[in-house]
């Protein structure tokens, strides 16, 4: 992945307001970052594969990591800059989560401008890294599949996520057995297939969510058997309805809508 810096590498703490569809080309920093979209839903990219996050997950990524942001729908991204001695997670790979109330306020207040070395600006920092500390983690990642012929399948899936095929007749289409399949999930991915094609209909979901589509169209569109069942998965992964989803993110962009800068 080519890395673009722009702006100073050391202070990537700040909030700007992506357009659907705009994004931050690929970058990297001298520190830990949260990535937080306070409305919209935004995704990290690296090599090792793809995190989305709606407004109540943010995305940590580690220090010297190679990312590039996505906005979809009319995104609030604000960031929040880590030093490398005060890491309160310890991970050295990117990471989904959970964001309640006071943590969405406190990144959200951080994050805005003004200055960051004042009293009230540094004991601010030290209360978002202990809520950090108590977050949960959230299973949000779809990884970069490498044998050639799981990435051929990703691909199928991922442009349609509602093609209802048996790993067996996906093999079929890419040349390798459900056995050989199954196995290469388990290894490259770190999940069963089912477990990861749950994963990239929440990834889609959330997508077009974010642009307004109706909550029975993203179960059609999506692949799942009905708007009940979506639902049911929907709540269990992000703990509320897709519809309390948008109640709960319309009010953190302003109505006119200005693009962020692409690079980081």
């Amino acid at each position: 992945m080519p890395i673009f810096r722009h702006g100073p590498p050391h202070i990537p703490t700040t909030t700007r307001y992506l357009a659907p569809g705009t994004g931050v080309r690929a970058h990297q920093h001298l520190v830990h970052q949260v990535v937080y979209a306070g409305r919209g839903v935004l995704s990290v990219t690296t090599d090792a594969g793809s995190w989305v996050a709606p407004a109540t997950r943010a995305i940590w990524v580690p220090a010297g990591t190679p990312h590039e942001h996505r906005a979809y729908g009319e995104t609030a991204l604000h960031t929040v800059g880590v030093p490398v001695d005060r890491d309160p997670l310890g991970l050295a790979r990117p990471a989904v989560l959970a964001v309640g109330p006071l943590l969405r306020e406190l990144i959200i207040a951080y994050s805005s401008p003004g200055p960051k070395e004042t009293p009230e600006a540094r004991r601010m920092l030290a209360v978002v890294l202990d809520q950090l500390r108590h977050a949960p983690e959230e299973p949000l990642h779809l990884p970069t599949a490498r044998d050639p012929r799981l990435a051929a399948l990703c691909a199928i899936l991922d442009d349609d996520p509602a093609d209802p095929r048996s790993l067996a007749a996906l093999g079929a289409a890419v040349g390798a057995s459900a056995r050989t399949l199954a196995r290469l999930f388990r290894a490259e991915m770190g999940m069963t297939f089912p477990q990861w094609r749950t994963q990239l209909r929440l990834h889609h979901a959330l997508v077009l969510l974010a642009g307004d589509a109706s909550v029975t169209s993203v179960a059609q569109q999506c692949g799942w058997s009905s708007t009940s069942a979506f639902i049911d998965v929907f709540r269990r992964a992000f703990g509320h309805t897709p519809g309390a989803r948008r109640a709960a993110t319309g009010s953190d962009v302003p109505r006119r809508f200005t693009p962020g800068p692409t690079e980081g």
